[in-house]
């Protein structure tokens, strides 16, 4: 299994549509195959920041996630709306 944890500072004038966003990509991944879990959280300490944090069944399944287009839409969104930063773990 592969788990990704994305960490995304959202520019303090696009919070609202970052969260939208954010809702989104969660919802539609969660349908996609391989997909163990899918979530998004919110710091408590900054609200501007959220975390994803996701777990994939293999390799594979990951990079079909990333290649579907509502993938590309959400995640192409959120980087005109803040700064992302991706971590990968294999287990």
């Amino acid at each position: 299994m592969i788990r990704v944890n994305c960490f995304f500072q959202a520019n303090e004038e696009q919070y609202a549509t970052a969260l939208e966003t954010a809702l989104a990509l969660v919802a539609a991944s969660r349908e996609h195959a391989g997909c163990v879990s899918y979530d998004v959280f919110e710091s408590g300490t900054r609200p501007d920041v959220f975390m994803f944090c996701e777990t994939w069944t293999s390799p594979e399944a990951l990079a079909a996630h990333a290649a579907t287009d509502d993938f590309k839409h959400h995640v192409g969104r959120l980087e005109t709306l803040g700064t992302l930063k991706i971590e990968k773990f294999d287990f």
